[in-house]
């Protein structure tokens, strides 16, 4: 499994990550892959909700075939 490195990190994040681990009684190592877990998981949770409201908007809509478009443009020249 992969290491990471972080370099100047804030005192102040550092100690709020050491607080978060204590109150969750766990090691900090423990505490921040916890919170580059959810990290991920939010982003693609907020990717699948922002796709599913792309699709609602586009349901029903037709979309033109750009391909034939271009190919009308460059025939026209």
């Amino acid at each position: 499994m992969p290491n990471v490195l972080v370099r100047n990190l804030d005192d102040g994040v550092l100690k709020e990550l050491k607080a978060a681990a204590k109150a969750h009684g766990r090691s900090l190592q423990a505490e921040i892959h916890d919170v580059l877990r959810n990290a991920s998981a939010r982003r693609l949770a907020e990717t699948r909700r922002l796709s599913a409201q792309w699709m609602k908007r586009l349901r029903g809509s037709t979309q033109s075939d750009s391909a034939a478009l271009i190919r009308e443009d460059r025939d026209a020249r």
